[in-house]
């Protein structure tokens, strides 16, 4: 499989209790916090393309835009999708969006990710 415009993942999630806002340290109401529903749309892109990435590749992330713009309560289902938007010789551009149970859009986003080689980059962290 080639890395190309539309490959799309999703994950849905249940927001727990270690997903809000207070036990993430990012504010003091019990909702789904913000760096939660981060992780879930950086998951999601990572999953859009690992089957497509050779043996010993990779892809990290970048750059990352995102608008939080409603409140999940515990309980609540959370349905996030990202889609490859674009192919750029490493980089990779996805969409994302998450949406809650009732239908509402909790967050929108735009992640840049690189693909790279991962022995190659870790040993350049050991120099």
């Amino acid at each position: 499989m080639e890395l190309r415009p539309g490959l799309r993942a999703e994950r849905s999630v249940v927001v727990e209790q270690a997903d809000t806002a207070v036990r993430l340290g990012s504010g003091d109401v019990p909702v789904l916090g913000t760096p939660r529903l981060l992780a879930l749309a950086e998951e999601v892109t990572v999953a859009a393309v690992e089957e497509c990435l050779d043996e010993g590749r990779t892809s990290v992330g970048t750059r990352v835009e995102l608008e939080h713009r409603a409140a999940s309560p515990v309980g609540m289902r959370v349905m996030v999708e990202a889609e490859l938007l674009e192919v750029e010789g490493a980089r990779l551009v996805f969409g994302c969006t998450a949406t809650d149970g009732r239908g509402t859009v909790v967050g929108t986003g735009r992640i840049e990710r690189v693909v790279v080689d991962r022995e190659r980059f870790l040993a350049r962290l050991s120099d």
